[in-house]
């Protein structure tokens, strides 16, 4: 697995199907970002069959069909939302295009899997909001640094089973390698992006949201800046935030684009959990100087202490959950409303910053 540009991180595990060949079959469009690997990846280990590919640009389609033989390439998109075979649509578009996607794919009687960040603006979101309504379809959103990370699901195991006690904070750090020079121009436009808060940040709220067990939260303050990027001046390679939820819970969280050559993966990605009885500490990418795996979890309370390296030993239900939520219609994976909350908060987030000069 690619851990050296976090744009192709794309972990795979082990095979867990909850349906047979065929019971549920999916496609894949918009190739822009590396995420759609990831996406396609837990689907098909949970199952679902891949069908159908398509994409504009020829070149994408070829190294996508390098990596799974075998699926048919659509000559349109409407090839695809007109197959009634199909189930689910899988998409990693330009930002400011998957919400616009994600309404034209349920408006064909099919849910939506997007890649984060699931919107640029408000205005976006309120219309997803709208067609989910009338449609009575998914959108739904890859949120990976929790929903792809084995470390991040034994967390809320741990929670859920009350070993830290009462949620208290959510810490999160999010930093990110650059490799600037691999980056589509849509990469560093503001109107294609969306900012570091609206793009890394749709991660850590989400995370946020989730641990904390808040249905709603508020952005208490925001900033977001540009030090290490000037020749990209619409670029934002630093952003953080604080917020408070509904349910008391505080959180502060950082991202940014400034990871240096030197570490072994595209990102030390941590996350600090306090509760009344104890803390976690993840370690999702690699323990630096220590060990280059990932997935490691740290849980201090009054039983004592413990290191668990997780990798390979909890999977990602999130997948197979997701499936049958589609053919049950069903909310086991994620509710609509916790994806567009998430969605609403990093946006928020986003507007409301302070640009540090």
């Amino acid at each position: 697995m690619q851990k050296n540009d976090g744009m192709n991180y794309a972990p795979k595990g082990k095979p867990r199907p909850v349906v047979g060949r065929g019971e549920f079959v999916f496609a894949a469009m918009a190739l822009d970002h590396g995420h759609i690997y990831g996406q396609c990846n837990g689907l098909i280990e949970a199952g679902a069959t891949l069908k159908w590919v398509y994409d504009s640009d020829p070149e994408k389609v070829k190294q996508f069909l390098q990596v799974y033989p075998g699926v048919k390439i659509a000559s349109s998109e409407q090839e695809i939302l007109q197959d009634p075979d199909v189930h689910l649509v899988a998409a990693a578009a330009i930002p400011s295009e998957r919400g616009p996607l994600g309404v034209k794919v349920m408006k064909h009687g099919k849910d939506y899997f997007t890649d984060k960040t699931p919107f640029t603006s408000i205005e976006q979101l309120e219309q997803a909001k709208s067609t989910v309504r009338n449609t009575g379809q998914k959108y739904m959103v890859y949120y990976s640094e929790r929903l792809h990370v084995e470390s991040s699901v034994f967390a809320g195991q741990l929670i859920q089973d009350g070993a830290i006690g009462r949620v208290v904070q959510v810490l999160g750090l999010g930093p990110h390698r650059l490799n600037a020079h691999l980056r589509p121009e849509w990469f560093f436009q503001m109107e294609k992006y969306g900012g570091i808060l609206c793009d890394l940040g749709s991660h850590q709220i989400e995370q946020f949201l989730f641990f904390a067990g808040c249905k709603d939260a508020r952005v208490l303050h925001s900033k977001v800046a540009n030090y290490n990027s000037k020749e990209y001046p619409e670029f934002q390679d630093f952003g953080d935030a604080t917020l408070v939820g509904d349910n008391g819970v505080t959180n502060y969280f950082r991202c940014d684009w400034l990871t240096p050559g030197g570490l072994g993966a595209w990102g030390d990605g941590r996350l600090t959990i306090l509760g009344t009885k104890g803390y976690i500490e993840l370690r999702k990418y690699i323990d630096i100087a220590r060990n280059p795996d990932g997935d490691h979890l740290y849980l201090v309370n009054d039983e004592g202490e413990q290191h668990l390296e997780l990798t390979g030993k909890v999977g990602y239900p999130f997948f197979g959950d997701l499936i049958l939520d589609c053919l049950n219609r069903t909310e086991r994976a994620m509710t609509q409303g916790h994806a567009f909350k998430a969605a609403e908060l990093c946006l928020i987030a986003q507007k409301e910053a302070l640009i540090v000069e």
